[in-house]
């Protein structure tokens, strides 16, 4: 449970030691998340618990809920249980919220269709193996085959690590983004107005 408060409500509000501790492998299966679920909606045409339509109705609530954050939890810790699960369950949608625009960033990305797929990378590797092969003609005789299927393939090899990495990265950029303009919004607030008004915030 503290975990979650922490994960949750984030350092500000949280008492929990969770910002100290290392989350790289958060950030990591936040991205894997989000390449699974677009990769669902992409291989099977249906949208998994309605990720990536972001509506104006999504989008008027995320920002309630990212303009009322801190007036929501400056009060947390001294909610009943019933309140505290509220305020958590507040938390997970406006994740899933933040989940379901990245999505919808990730989507219009892949370009090519389901059924067009196989022969898009047939057709890719056939050419970038035919590039270096004529490239290398001239400068490696008899082994320019070789060479080329060598190179070609390290290529692709190269262009395929990239497109992963970068798949795994930007949502997780993405989160942490949303994630430090909510604590530079909440932390005003506090500052401005909850710790001038309500001294004892917890």
């Amino acid at each position: 449970m503290d975990y979650l408060e922490g994960l949750m409500l984030g350092k500000l509000w949280s008492d929990t030691d969770y910002e100290n501790r290392k989350h790289f492998w958060l950030f990591i299966i936040y991205g894997l998340l989000c390449n699974c679920i677009v990769l669902y909606t992409y291989l099977l045409g249906k949208r998994l618990l309605g990720c990536g339509d972001v509506g104006m109705p999504m989008f008027a609530a995320f920002i309630v809920l990212f303009v009322a954050c801190p007036f929501i939890n400056f009060r947390y810790y001294r909610m009943p249980l019933w309140g505290k699960i509220l305020v958590l369950a507040e938390k997970i949608f406006k994740s899933y919220l933040v989940l379901s625009y990245t999505v919808s960033l990730m989507l219009p990305k892949l370009t090519v269709k389901v059924g067009d797929l196989q022969n898009f990378i047939v057709d890719y590797l056939n050419k970038t193996l035919e590039e270096y092969t004529t490239k290398y003609a001239a400068s490696s005789g008899s082994f320019a085959t070789v060479t080329g299927v060598l190179a070609g393939g390290l290529h692709v090899m190269l262009t395929v690590l990239g497109i992963i990495v970068v798949a795994m990265i930007v949502p997780g950029l993405i989160y942490i983004v949303f994630r430090v303009s909510q604590f530079v919004w909440d932390w005003l607030i506090n500052t401005l107005i909850l710790k001038r008004f309500f001294p004892s915030k917890r």
